[in-house]
């Protein structure tokens, strides 16, 4: 079962890929991945996450490359 939501307090977007148990999770930049057991991405937790969703839409229209820093 896959679930979007974004936490607006926060600004945090989480697209959950799995019910799984989390194990770890290892983080690059603004992104973090939470892996199971089996190390397979159980759930995305993404920070700022208003700025990717309009770099994400704003690349689309545009054509380009999405880069986040």
């Amino acid at each position: 079962m896959k679930k979007i939501n974004y936490d607006k307090e926060t600004d945090i977007l989480i697209i959950e890929f799995s019910e799984k148990p989390i194990e770890y999770a290892e983080e690059e930049g603004p992104i973090i991945i939470h892996f199971g057991k089996d190390d397979v991405p159980v759930l995305l937790e993404i920070q700022g996450g208003k700025e990717f969703i309009l770099n994400t839409f704003n690349s689309m229209i545009n054509e380009k490359e999405v880069v986040f820093s």
